[in-house]
């Protein structure tokens, strides 16, 4: 905990804005820490949480955001976003209840979370206005989104949040063949398989050629790729204030 206060007001002295976190991290220990973080500096920061959406009728979605908002400290989220697609509950009915969340003040800015483009636009017309955000697993390694959700979002004036945008450390060159990850999460993701780091070995030595090039770090440059697009913000995760400040210089890039 105490680290991660470090971090956080690190990134803000460093000009990052924006923070995300979601009711389901930690079962709302995340949000909590996070609140805490940036209480001094609540007017610096864009802060965005997610609705994990089980049972997403209006009712329950203005009671989830009334929570979130609890466990801040704060009495309005910037950006307060569907985490799933509801393969049962359409966006009519959860949209309703964000629509309320919007007319009082609670919540600024509506976002999705691993929505395709679709089902995007239709969460947007569900809500009678802008969906403002997507977030979605985007990185050099699962690239995606700039088929279709980028071109959209630059051409609409909308946003996709980049996440896992270092591939879980797949981008960082640290690993290979002969050095897996330790970590559990990362241990059972296919990409660290032996054929899928064969497949990437291609990718990564070109990540190294251009990381050379700007006397910076493979994951430096797999971010720099992602935030090149003005629709485009990464979040990154970091476990130490030095991690931060390595992340963070990808803007100068």
């Amino acid at each position: 905990e105490r680290e991660a206060l470090a971090i956080v007001r690190r990134a803000i002295e460093l000009g990052v804005t924006l923070f995300d976190t979601a009711e389901i991290y930690g079962l709302g220990r995340s949000e909590r820490i996070l609140g805490q973080a940036i209480s001094e500096r609540r007017d610096d920061v864009v802060l965005a949480t997610k609705l994990l959406p089980v049972l997403p009728v209006p009712a329950v979605v203005q009671q989830r955001a009334v929570a979130s908002a609890n466990r801040l400290g704060v009495r309005r989220l910037d950006l307060y976003q569907v985490h799933q697609p509801n393969p049962v509950v359409p966006d009519t009915v959860i949209m309703r209840g964000m629509r309320t969340l919007q007319r009082i003040g609670l919540v600024g800015e509506v976002g999705v979370s691993n929505y395709p483009l679709a089902r995007w636009k239709a969460a947007e017309e569900a809500l009678g206005s802008r969906v403002l955000s997507n977030q979605v697993r985007f990185s050099l390694a699962a690239p995606g989104p700039s088929d279709d959700l980028v071109p959209y979002a630059e051409r609409t004036g909308h946003l996709v949040i980049a996440y896992s945008p270092l591939a879980q450390g797949f981008l960082s060159g640290r690993y290979d063949g002969s050095h897996r990850p330790r970590n559990r999460v990362r241990s059972f993701n296919a990409l660290f398989l032996p054929v899928n780091q064969e497949r990437g070995a291609g990718l990564l030595r070109v990540l190294r050629e251009v990381a050379d090039a700007h006397d910076a770090s493979f994951s430096q440059i797999a971010l720099a790729w992602l935030i090149r697009s003005p629709a485009v913000v990464a979040i990154p995760g970091a476990s130490s204030v030095a991690q931060l400040e390595s992340n963070a210089a990808a803007a100068e890039i």
